[in-house]
């Protein structure tokens, strides 16, 4: 596995240097919804993605956020997002980063994301530990809920759709030291994995937002379910990432404040 981490290294850095370098041009927004945006940087960066992995794999399947949407069958899949955190990138807020994992017959082996503004990239593989900038990572060790630092998100639909995240965030609000909402949320696991968030749960997302950051954190000691507690796939539209620590009580809270319901079961939204 390890040629296949050094590739994804390899071109998460090149994306994210192609990133950085257009991050302060001025950048051609289209709409792919009400507020759901995408800029030429997502798609020149996609384009560069697939081009490098098409060369190296030409056998491999590629699955990318704004031209693969649907994978094709293939032993080994890539799982890319070329830039997570377009609406960050599009007003010039350096929050975003660029996604790359791999799967192995159903199961994710090896990924790697790249924070190209701060400089950071964090790298995983399967079995052998999650790592940023070459040092080892470990979730963080907050027992209490009331202590913990979580993040969340808010799907695009927000405005037409009630199941919209509102109402967890007011409860979990109220029950932990505080909430923050950076909208990357392959970076907000990449925290989780590093110990600086305690917690992550979010509504409606993709493969390509959970792939390599929830390989992070299961290697660097934490949790990974559905919003409570069942088991999660990558195709699960809700997530629960935490220290392992809180889990629990996150779970009853999330639980407890609006049960599940058919609404939410009918698939992914839309997140960027």
């Amino acid at each position: 596995m390890g040629s296949y981490r050094d590739f994804a290294v390899e071109i998460a850095l090149e994306a994210g240097k192609f990133l950085k370098g257009k991050f302060h041009e001025t950048h051609d927004i289209t709409y792919k919804g009400e507020i759901d945006l995408v800029t030429e940087a997502d798609r020149g960066c996609e384009a560069l993605l697939i081009a490098r992995i098409e060369k190296a794999f030409p056998g491999h399947g590629i699955l990318a956020e704004e031209t693969r949407g649907a994978a094709e069958r293939k032993a080994f899949t890539w799982i890319i997002d070329p830039l997570d955190g377009t609406t960050n990138y599009a007003h010039q807020y350096p929050v975003f980063c660029v996604s790359i994992a791999l799967q192995c017959d159903g199961e994710v082996i090896v990924g790697a994301i790249c924070n190209p503004m701060m400089e950071e990239l964090f790298v995983v593989e399967k079995g052998k530990g999650a790592f940023l900038n070459g040092k080892r990572l470990a979730v963080s060790a907050t027992v209490e809920l009331t202590r913990s630092l979580l993040s969340t998100g808010f799907p695009y639909d927000i405005r037409v759709n009630p199941d919209n995240n509102i109402n967890y965030f007011s409860a979990m609000a109220v029950r932990s030291q505080a909430i923050r909402r950076a909208g990357a949320a392959a970076l907000d696991l990449a925290y989780v994995a590093a110990g600086r968030f305690d917690g992550f749960w979010e509504l409606k997302l993709h493969p390509w937002d959970t792939a390599a950051g929830c390989l992070m954190v299961t290697e660097a000691g934490g949790v990974v379910t559905d919003l409570f507690g069942g088991p999660f796939d990558l195709y699960s539209p809700h997530i629960l990432a935490t220290n392992g620590r809180i889990h629990g009580a996150m779970e009853d809270i999330l639980r407890a404040t609006d049960p599940m319901d058919a609404r939410l079961k009918k698939g992914p939204g839309m997140r960027g």
